[in-house]
């Protein structure tokens, strides 16, 4: 695929009316490549984020928006849920990948999500995109990898969070929610069997005692 072409069909998806979740959600790395090329030629700025936007919250809405304003073109990597269940663990993501990639291109910050997947060669997003700018967090990159990752981008910038809360803390919290609320319930009915069984057994010992 030339520039033009490029220009003429992934430009027009990105940046069109509407979600447009088909033509925003990528999963191809020569397919970026190409729109990466053809946006570049217009003298945009790149910006390139990843993570996982699990249960998305205001904190990362934020996040997005301070990265759009460093540039041009914002392009979001998402790691898949093979590649989340991996990282975090088997209960891990709350939210499919379908839905998370939908819910990035319903954020008027954001012009083109990747598909990240389990098995991808390091850091290959980065490398194919090259972005002028990569975000990251505290705790995306060690000093020693910011430092190796220049040589693929013009600068990485770390924003700071940007919640009350993290996804994991919200998680934590709806499970404590889930379990306090179990054993309240188990409580009560608990309580109902023993007055039902002594309403039942009243008369029984009552009429022991004749």
């Amino acid at each position: 695929m030339n520039a033009i072409a490029a220009n003429r069909v992934g430009v027009h998806d990105i940046f069109g009316p509407g979600s447009n979740v088909k033509g925003r959600v990528i999963s191809d790395y020569d397919k970026i490549g190409e729109i990466v090329k053809s946006c570049r030629s217009l003298r945009f700025v790149i910006i390139l984020t990843s993570g996982t936007f699990d249960l998305f919250h205001e904190g990362h809405a934020r996040y997005l928006e301070n990265a759009k304003q460093l540039g041009d073109l914002l392009i979001v990597g998402v790691d898949n849920d093979e590649k989340v269940r991996k990282r975090k663990g088997p209960n891990r993501p709350i939210v499919s990948e379908g839905s998370r990639t939908e819910i990035l291109c319903h954020c008027r910050h954001v012009d083109i999500v990747f598909l990240k997947k389990l098995g991808d060669p390091r850091w290959n997003l980065i490398k194919t995109v090259r972005p002028d700018i990569l975000i990251a967090t505290e705790k995306t990159y060690t000093p020693e990898q910011t430092k190796e990752l220049t040589q693929f981008c013009g600068e990485v910038k770390v924003l700071q969070p940007l919640a009350a809360t993290s996804t994991t803390a919200l998680i934590r919290n709806i499970l404590v929610g889930m379990a306090s609320g179990t054993v309240e319930q188990a409580t009560v009915r608990l309580q109902k069997a023993v007055d039902d069984v002594t309403e039942i057994l009243k008369p029984l010992i009552g009429g022991g005692h004749k």
